[in-house]
């Protein structure tokens, strides 16, 4: 085995973006792999700590997508159970969440609640535990392949939003039902009675 250095492991773009919505540790194991490097349990969750702070570092002023407090304020005025479902640890999404401004913090499910994170469906039928709800009454939005690979898993409705490194027809490719915009999602949810009007 390479030793370990405090440097990291070279990744390039392409890679690490198809990755994006996964598990931090898989996808420390997968870019360390791509270059011919075996690392330890430790080392994994040594890389996954410090891309996680570097995270951080950068996350200084997130900006929610277009559409995603509008359709966060009506889910919380609608009798609709809800929760965001993310493989990032707590400290991970503060500033995200909080950039939502959100009159009462949302229910998280975090990929520190469970063994396994996405594409495995244990975050998602945990969420649907939580919130009472069969999973199979249950939509997951999600902008990544994984979200998608996920919501199959866990025998839920995919929804896809290309926000994020995942086009269109990956989502669909990854299993989405429909892909759409947050807009046009609480328009859909508004026309089927559940949501008040925007």
């Amino acid at each position: 085995m390479r030793a370990f250095d405090e440097a990291g492991i070279p990744a390039d773009r392409k890679r690490v973006a198809g990755l994006i919505g996964a598990d931090g540790k898989r996808l420390v194991n997968d870019v360390a792999n791509a270059t011919g490097r075996r690392i330890d349990d430790d080392q994994t969750e040594a890389l996954d700590k410090r891309s996680g702070a570097i995270f951080d570092e950068l996350n200084t002023h997130p900006r929610p997508i277009p559409g995603a407090r509008q359709l966060l304020l009506a889910l919380g005025r609608s009798s609709l159970p809800w929760a965001i479902g993310t493989s990032s640890l707590p400290q991970q999404v503060q500033a995200s969440v909080a950039a939502l401004d959100l009159p009462e913090r949302p229910r998280i499910v975090d990929g520190g609640h469970v063994k396994h994170a996405k594409p495995a469906p244990d975050l998602l039928l945990l969420a649907a535990q939580q919130l009472k709800v069969a999973p199979g009454r249950c939509w997951y939005v999600g902008d990544a392949t994984w979200d998608m690979l996920a919501s199959q898993a866990a025998g839920m409705t995919g929804i896809g939003v290309p926000y994020g490194a995942a086009s269109k027809k990956d989502l669909l490719k990854a299993g989405a039902v429909a892909v759409t915009t947050f807009g046009s999602l609480h328009a859909e949810l508004q026309r089927r009675g559940l949501l008040a009007a925007l």
